[in-house]
């Protein structure tokens, strides 16, 4: 698991920047239903947000991180991956998450960011980017392949190499083959046993070959799924992530 129940994004709230902040469900142009969160900004700034968490799905985490974006005045949507298995319902910290993460295709994810992406601009939002964590990682820097015009695309621990719980395709040989076409902005921790140092370096000299505007960034000490109030021990860490993800989400 990524993250504890209980973990929340370690990012300090600005009051009064959030409109609101709402449950909605979305549906693909395959017909799949999916829950999703929505933060709309009290004063937009034509920038959105497709927030893609880690194997629990759509989790107080990402509602509390779709918030901190909106109050920044970037629209935001995170989405829940299992809406074909498991419903629209709300699940609380029993649900049992890996069954559903093994009957995800890429197929199905594919839709789901894609009807995202589409729900953000609906609303007029005009520069869309992906943010995700671990699973969501992954899905992020793969979502640079859809053909979405996307302004950016960031994965937090996503994994670069190797088959995966889902057939979704290897962001290393997707960046080999040109079929990444926005600006990638990953970031990992350095004491990360599932993602070693060989696989970031090879996945930004992938970036650097094809051309494709990129910032890694690796945290020294830092491990997966650092990025979390609880762990106080990386402040730093998270500190720096998050001033990386801001600065990246600004210039889009």
């Amino acid at each position: 698991m990524c993250f504890d129940h209980d973990s929340r994004p370690p990012i300090a709230p600005i009051a009064g920047g959030a409109l609101d902040g709402s449950v909605v469900t979305t549906t693909g142009a395959d017909g799949n239903a999916f829950a999703a969160f929505r933060a709309r900004p009290a004063a937009p700034t034509g920038r959105g947000i497709v927030i893609l968490p880690d194997v629990r799905g759509l989790h107080p985490y990402y509602e509390e991180l779709a918030l901190r974006f909106a109050e920044r005045g970037v629209d935001a949507i995170a989405i829940d991956w299992f809406g074909r298995t498991a419903g629209v319902s709300t699940r609380g910290e029993g649900f049992e998450y890996m069954p559903h993460v093994q009957q995800t295709t890429w197929a199905g994810i594919s839709a789901d960011i894609t009807a995202a992406v589409g729900a953000l601009r609906d609303d007029g939002v005009e520069r869309v980017a992906t943010i995700g964590f671990c699973m969501g990682g992954r899905m992020s820097f793969l979502a640079a392949t859809l053909g979405l015009d996307l302004a950016g695309v960031i994965g937090l621990y996503g994994t670069l190499v190797g088959p995966w719980r889902n057939d979704a395709p290897e962001p290393v040989a997707q960046a080999e083959s040109g079929r990444i076409a926005s600006p990638v902005l990953g970031l990992f921790g350095g004491a990360d046993g599932a993602i070693t140092a060989e696989h970031v370096a090879a996945f930004e000299d992938a970036l650097a070959a094809t051309g494709v505007e990129h910032r890694i960034v690796t945290y020294e000490g830092a491990p997966h799924s650092f990025f979390d109030r609880k762990a106080a021990e990386f402040a730093d860490a998270s500190a720096a992530a998050w001033d990386e993800i801001s600065r990246f989400v600004d210039a889009t």
